[in-house]
């Protein structure tokens, strides 16, 4: 596979890569606002972010760094963010199943036969079922800052306490109040935070900023918090065959590195790759590294 030129990010064959215009997808009587970066006749990579989170979790320099190196890069809203169906904050009544149907309805809408996945925390769960429910159209799987589906082990570390206080706080926010909205979700990228980079406070606001713009509701976002599993996947990730790489960062405040230390070692042959001081985040000074290794395992999967 060749590679764009190294210098600019978003370049790819010396011209700009942008956005493409929103796509909408179908998936069992609801709408999913999906948007694409790159070149569909190029390996297509799906990114599911994690919960309460947009498409805008995945920052536009992150999808462009991925469609210059060769890749059709796929983002889309899940349901309750964003321009994607959305209902009432307490009446949701899907399941984390249903979220996964979703991934594999956003695939059909861009007539994918197989795709690369990449999740992020609860984005990641969801990947491990899509690749367990429908194997066949997974070329590779990448798991960042995520925890393994059905875990069987000992307990694992979960959300500090200074997070779940900050969310016990939730139900007294009014969501009318423009700036106390922006605090709150200000405060929730702070808790997110790693210690090898400091809080672009600017660039968070600029994307929260973004986000309320896009959604008629966005207190439904946090119907994801209530979201569960339908079936029974006790010890299921550990039946995942394609490739996997982890990503985690060592400073995960959110789903401690245990999580992804455990999900590597329970994946035959999957890949563990551990950065130092990073949060449950993704700061513009490490999305470089992040899109070198996935690069990598993607290219890799696709000989």
């Amino acid at each position: 596979m060749t590679r764009a030129e190294p210098d600019d990010a978003r370049l790819l064959h010396g011209q700009p890569v942008h956005a493409n215009a929103v796509k909408l997808a179908e998936s069992a009587g609801i709408t999913l606002a999906t948007q694409s970066f790159g070149r569909p006749s190029d390996p297509a990579i799906l990114l599911v972010m994690g919960a309460t989170t947009s498409m805008l979790g995945w920052p536009d320099e992150f999808c462009a760094d991925l469609a210059k190196r060769e890749f059709f890069v796929i983002r889309f809203d899940h349901r309750d963010t964003g321009e994607s169906t959305t209902v009432p904050p307490g009446q949701a009544a899907y399941s984390v199943e249903d979220m996964a149907g979703d991934v594999i309805a956003v695939m059909d809408a861009y007539s994918l036969v197989r795709a690369h996945l990449a999740g992020m925390s609860l984005g990641g769960m969801i990947s491990q079922m899509v690749a367990l429910l429908d194997p066949e159209r997974l070329a590779s799987l990448t798991l960042l800052a995520s925890e393994p589906l059905g875990w069987d082990g000992p307990p694992l570390p979960h959300h500090e306490p200074a997070f779940l206080e900050h969310f016990a706080s939730l139900g007294a926010l009014d969501w009318s109040d423009r700036d106390a909205v922006i605090r709150f979700l200000l405060r929730s990228e702070e808790l997110c935070a790693g210690s090898a980079h400091a809080l672009d406070v600017q660039r968070h606001r600029s994307r929260i900023e973004a986000v309320l713009a896009r959604t008629t509701s966005p207190a439904s976002m946090f119907n994801h918090g209530a979201v569960t599993a339908r079936e029974d996947w006790i010890g299921r990730f550990r039946e995942i065959a394609c490739p996997v790489l982890v990503l985690h960062g060592q400073d995960d405040p959110i789903l401690p590195i245990e999580n992804g230390k455990a999900l590597a070692a329970g994946i035959t042959g999957a890949e563990l790759i551990v950065i130092p001081g990073l949060g449950h985040e993704l700061p513009l000074p490490v999305l470089p590294l992040i899109a070198n290794r996935m690069a990598t395992h993607v290219q890799r999967s696709e000989r």
